[in-house]
């Protein structure tokens, strides 16, 4: 049987102190028997106007989370870290920085994506408009990385409100979307439980949303709700309470293919144009 993780962290600035949480949530996700557990967008560090400085760690925070993939022997969605070179070595050189997702088996990492979606929005809260693509450059790849228990469509927050993203994975051999995430409490609140069902829906995935929840600093607060939807769009756990917590779930892909045979989507899908 294949179990899958999904974290709920309230990460702040100090790296250290988060990477105790998330030390901890590596060691309740093994006493479960998990071979999967997702952390959370800007999960190692989350401080506007730092993402240069943490980005100058990429590598060795990368090397950080790899040692503890291996001593739990286990599979790690390393949330999202800023990175300050693209998948092909070369900087970023206008100061912008990649946010960038991996996956790490015990053996090392396995695939990197980078967030093609950038939330350039106005929201109602008290920080009022996210300017992401003023920090960070976009990627322009998709991911799927294989795991010996399904293939992983990697993706990131804001990707979540773009279904020909899902579907494009699921084209390219996806069963399971990771979508880390630090939605706007205001957002989140109105739309994060609906785009995990709808992308599982879409796709015939398992989705697996891990959040950020809380305050961040004096003015951002994320919604939180972690939550496992399976490949019907049925939202199987989602979390409730404050702050960090994990929830575990089990995944049968022979289940999944049941489901893809019985109602075959991709087969009948046409391309219209108006």
């Amino acid at each position: 049987m294949t179990l899958l993780s999904v974290a709920q962290m309230n990460s702040q600035n100090d790296i250290e102190d988060n990477f105790i949480v998330i030390e901890r949530l590596l060691q309740q996700s093994k006493a479960q028997a998990a071979n999967l557990i997702v952390f959370p967008e800007n999960f190692v560090c989350f401080a506007a106007g730092k993402q240069r400085e943490t980005a100058a760690q990429f590598e060795a925070i990368q090397q950080r989370l790899e040692q503890l993939a291996h001593r739990y022997q286990i599979w790690i969605i390393a949330g999202t870290l800023p990175c300050p070179f693209r998948p092909d070595g070369s900087i970023i050189t206008d100061g912008r920085v990649r946010t960038v997702s991996l996956c790490i088996s015990p053996e090392g990492t396995e695939a990197r994506y980078d967030k093609i979606h950038l939330f350039d929005v106005q929201v109602g809260d008290a920080v009022g408009g996210y300017q992401e693509s003023q920090f960070f450059e976009s990627g322009d790849q998709v991911v799927v990385a294989k795991t010996p228990f399904g293939n992983i469509g990697l993706m990131v927050c804001y990707d979540l409100r773009f279904p020909e993203l899902a579907l494009t994975l699921r084209q390219q051999g996806a069963h399971i979307l990771s979508a880390p995430a630090a939605f706007t409490y205001t957002t989140g609140k109105l739309h994060w439980q609906l785009l995990l069902q709808a992308r599982a829906m879409d796709s015939q995935c398992y989705v697996l949303g891990a959040a950020q929840q809380g305050w961040h600093g004096e003015k951002r607060q994320t919604w939180g709700h972690s939550g496992i939807t399976d490949s019907r769009g049925q939202l199987l756990q989602i979390v409730k309470d404050e702050g960090q917590a994990l929830i575990t779930n089990s995944f049968d892909i022979k289940e999944q293919e049941s489901t893809r045979l019985s109602m075959p989507l991709m087969q009948h899908r046409k391309l219209i144009s108006y």
